[in-house]
């Protein structure tokens, strides 16, 4: 349930709060110093020098013409503000500006009279000021161009990965482009520009060092560390399968969360990890470890604890024993200066004080902010300094709606309420719609069947605490297979009548799917055979990648692996005929559209060419369908044999972008003449990462 406020004046976004903007603060704010007019004078300087050159002062100071006016600028933004303009009259009495050239479009002369005025008649230069003691300054993160914030591998409803360093003065966020590998990015407060870490491809969840000079992440089954300055990554621990979190610790000590299981511990040097903690009976595993400021003990999510006692749990090195801190479903907790935890309820930011030494909570949450994100894996977006800035994000969340388009490119109709759909299939006959629908307040997914004719909607799996997703129907249309994380035995494949009558069936437990090699981690089913005999699915986040696998349905039902290399095999797709299975995979390098034999043979086919995902089959056959990497739908003619003919681009699509096992974007009606698209709706413009300084000055004393 939904914390209560207690104070919702302590929200951020109140009125009165000082929005700031860090590019035009003066070096001494960032010091912590008091400000005053010299500070405006840097901000008004790094404005005139924007306006004349179109360049930040931040990334780049090269001469400003004509020559007077470059020894104007270079004064106001002068480091030490004693050697600065004193005031704004100092600017007018003591320079005689020359006579303004001929005019130019830009009007750059009327600008600088403008903003001369407004400092000398008291307007606020807001741009730079020092926050006082009851002010906040707020300010956003946005990616660098043309890229996009990332997330986890293989979470349906994901958050950025940032982390703020501990002395509150950087902060590193995982960014890529489009069909391309995730990077970290490190970008002082400071600053504008955001630089790039070369050697940190496929990075999630990064976390510092207690000294803000390192930075741990976690990247292709790896643990690694890479100095923040920038230099060679380096490998500390292997065969981190399914990672949930890292906190790096006092004395070089490093805890990772690793799929289902308990917290380990490692050397900062790397070597082989031990446990941090233990599993009791009923629970499933520990996430999102976080060390207090001792270095000793730490906070972690325990959402499954029995006896309903779930929630953050805070845990020692010394021993095994654990304390339950806070009793919430936000399934991870941050420690914060001076004495507050911070969690993700619902859609909201709150803060509840904490002593660190007596591991203990009092008072009630408070709310701080609005529109904070939380992952389908329990990861809440945000991150502290030990100096008091924090930072939160919204989830990545891809609202579209569902909309039919002829082969020519031409809307017909919608299906369904606008919202976020990461994944939907058409029954055989047609007739009727089997989709996973998000709650982003709650990261719960459940799969609703809608009858495309009446325009009903009614669910068939998810719950209060359960996900449910990834539908897939029976050839009958009778059934449908899907994944849950009901239980305590984690995510899960289970069998139930399309109806919504009878029981459900466990046909894919982790311990089925353990026994036959494979690593349990996230199992997707992907398709039903056309004999009814197998279904196909995916085991995403194991080391080697993503995997293809089939499940037999009668005989013994242990599943068998179909493809498996170091690279991503997903989104199998069976031909009608059974004897086909078209996939995405990445083995050369970008991801591409694949044709293998049933059984597995030496015969196989790359079905597209510059660069292409999501194969779907026409009904009889002759065509393959995939989105290209610019998202537009393409048709692959198929003849005997098979032969493949040239793809050629129906129309482009409104998709949202990414290549993802747990996700699909469209689907083709039997005749290949319309198709069903999750169409992206509203502003696609990324949602910044908020960073806050003295955010406690809006708490209610």
């Amino acid at each position: 349930a939904r914390m209560e406020s207690t104070s919702a004046d302590a929200a951020l976004t109140q009125t009165g709060s000082v929005m700031g903007t860090p590019a035009y603060m003066s070096p001494e704010q960032f010091e912590g110093k008091p400000g005053d007019a010299r500070s405006d004078i840097f901000a008004f300087g790094c404005v005139l020098y924007e306006m004349l050159t179109g360049k930040r002062a931040s990334q780049d100071r090269g001469p400003v013409e004509p020559a007077q006016l470059d020894q104007l600028v270079r004064t106001c933004m002068k480091q030490d503000p004693e050697e600065r303009w004193q005031s704004a009259r100092d600017i007018l009495l003591g320079i005689a500006l020359p006579t303004p050239p001929a005019p130019k479009p830009s009007h750059a002369w009327q600008w600088i009279a403008a903003a001369l005025a407004l400092v000398i008649t008291g307007g606020a230069l807001f741009l730079g000021r020092t926050p006082a003691a009851n002010e906040v300054v707020s300010f956003a993160i946005y990616p660098p161009e043309k890229t996009v914030f990332s997330g986890a591998r293989n979470i349906t409803l994901n958050v950025p990965s940032f982390a703020l360093s501990p002395d509150g003065r950087t902060i590193v966020f995982a960014a890529g482009t489009e069909g391309d590998r995730p990077v970290l990015w490190r970008r002082p407060i400071g600053e504008v520009a955001a630089q790039a870490l070369p050697g940190t491809e496929n990075a999630q969840d990064p976390f510092w060092s207690p000294d803000s000079r390192w930075i741990g992440f976690f990247a292709d089954g790896k643990l690694k560390k890479i100095p923040a300055a920038g230099g060679a990554a380096s490998v500390l621990v292997s065969g981190i399968s399914d990672p949930r979190g890292g906190t790096w610790g006092l004395h070089d000590t490093i805890l990772i969360a690793n799929g289902f299981e308990a917290l380990q511990r490692v050397e900062a040097s790397g070597g082989q990890p031990t446990p941090a903690s233990t599993l009791a009976e009923g629970e499933s595993y520990h996430r999102r470890p976080e060390f207090l400021p001792d270095g000793r003990h730490f906070l972690y999510g325990n959402p499954n604890a029995p006896n309903d006692q779930g929630g953050v749990y805070a845990g020692s090195l010394n021993d095994k024993g654990e304390k339950l801190v806070a009793r919430t479903q936000a399934g991870s907790a941050v420690y914060t200066a001076p004495g507050y935890l911070l969690f993700v309820d619902g859609d909201t930011l709150f803060g509840q004080a904490f002593d660190a030494d007596r591991l203990q909570t009092s008072g009630q949450p408070f709310l701080i902010a609005e529109h904070a994100g939380r992952s389908s894996g329990s990861k809440s977006a945000i991150s502290a300094s030990r100096t008091g800035v924090i930072a939160y994000a919204g989830t990545l969340s891809q609202n579209g709606r569902l909309t039919w388009f002829e082969r020519s490119g031409r809307a017909l109709d919608f299906t369904g309420p606008e919202g976020y759909c990461p994944d939907f299939r058409l029954s055989p006959n047609e007739k009727s719609l089997a989709a996973s629908l998000v709650d982003a307040k709650t990261a719960l997914i459940d799969v609703w069947i809608t009858d495309l004719a009446r325009r009903s909607n009614s669910r068939l799996a998810g719950g209060e605490t359960a996900i449910s997703a990834s539908p897939v129907w029976s050839p009958d249309g009778a059934q449908i297979v899907f994944r849950s994380t009901r239980g305590a035995a984690g995510l899960q494949v289970y069998q139930t009548s399309a109806g919504g009558g009878g029981s459900e069936q466990l046909v894919l437990s982790r311990k089925m799917a353990r026994s036959a090699g494979a690593q349990p981690l996230s199992l997707f089913p992907t398709d039903w055979s056309p004999d009814g005999q197998s279904i196909l699915f995916s085991n995403a986040g194991a080391a080697s990648g993503t995997d293809l696998w089939l499940l037999p349905l009668t005989g013994d039902k242990k599943p068998v692996k179909f493809l498996a290399s170091p690279a991503e095999e997903m989104h199998g797709n069976f031909s009608p005929d059974g004897r086909l299975v078209a996939y995405t995979s990445n083995e050369s390098g970008k991801f591409q559209v694949h044709v293998q034999t049933l059984p597995l043979s030496d015969r196989k086919w790359q079905v597209s060419i510059n660069g292409g995902y999501e194969p779907r089959w026409r009904a009889d056959g002759r065509e393959i369908y995939y989105l290209s990497e610019d998202r537009k739908l393409m048709a692959v003619p198929v003849g005997a044999g098979p032969s493949f003919g040239v793809p050629r681009a129906l129309f482009q699509t409104r998709v949202p972008a990414g290549v993802s096992a747990n996700r699909m974007h469209y689907v083709p009606s039997r005749d290949g003449q319309r198709f069903l698209v999750n169409t992206q709706s509203g502003d696609a413009s990324p949602s910044p990462i908020t960073v806050v300084m003295n955010w406690t000055a809006g708490l209610k004393k």
